[in-house]
């Protein structure tokens, strides 16, 4: 028996299939939350399967576990398209994940290595110089939005918290090269606030940064500035 095994258990083979669902899960869903497939689309088992060379089976696992934390909703009796959010349900999520995630930075401080707040650090600098948005900020924004929540070890607010995150990812309004650059210096603000043990402050970061992005997608969806945005146009 190894070390650390627990007593009566039985080491078993991993199943083939099941790490197939996992990465088809893991694809499919990037796909979705960088926008390759964006709101509406149709989502088809048998052609997304030959694209990630994947087999049917796990490719229906991952579809339907997708569908279950909502990024995919059915239409039809089996067919499947990626779920669109409407600006009020993208204002609704951004103003409680605006409560939730102020919250969990102020319960949070103290609680991270100054190392995960370096490493965090010279990424969002890094990302902050491009011009483009691409898969990398995306999942340099999830780590910073989730680290306050994940470190409390709280499930149900990290999972209140992604679930939301979802939901504003999915609403397909692109941003202009400027919120790459905001995003950055808001980011290294709230780091900067979260590393100074100032709570207030940490929570003022956080809340100025989920405003200024309402804000921005107000005035995309009131015309207000739509030289600068414009929909994600659906292929």
């Amino acid at each position: 028996m190894r070390a650390g095994e627990p007593l009566g258990v039985t080491l078993q083979t991993p199943d083939p299939d099941a790490s197939l669902a996992e990465r088809a899960y893991d694809e499919l869903g990037r796909m979705i939350l960088t926008r390759t497939l964006p709101g509406g689309s149709s989502v088809v088992e048998g052609r997304l399967a030959q694209q990630l060379d994947i087999s049917r089976t796990p490719m229906r696992e991952a579809i339907l576990r997708l569908a279950a934390e909502g990024l995919l909703v059915k239409q039809g009796s089996r067919s499947y398209v990626v779920r669109q959010v409407q600006p009020v349900e993208f204002f609704q999520a951004l103003k409680i994940r605006e409560l939730l995630e102020a919250e969990a930075i102020e319960l949070a401080i103290g609680r991270v290595p100054k190392s995960t707040l370096d490493g965090l650090r010279e990424g969002i600098t890094r990302l902050g110089s491009l011009g483009v948005q691409d898969t990398a900020h995306w999942e340099m924004d999830d780590r910073l939005h989730l680290l306050f929540p994940e470190v409390l070890g709280n499930g149900v607010l990290v999972r209140m918290i992604r679930s939301l995150r979802v939901t504003t990812r999915l609403f397909e309004l692109t941003s202009p090269a400027g919120r790459v650059a905001a995003d950055a210096a808001e980011h290294l603000d709230i780091l900067t606030a979260f590393e100074s043990g100032d709570a207030r402050r940490a929570r003022a970061a956080m809340v100025t940064h989920l405003r200024n992005v309402a804000a921005e997608i107000l005035d995309v969806v009131s015309g207000r500035d739509g030289a600068s945005h414009r929909r994600r146009s659906r292929g």
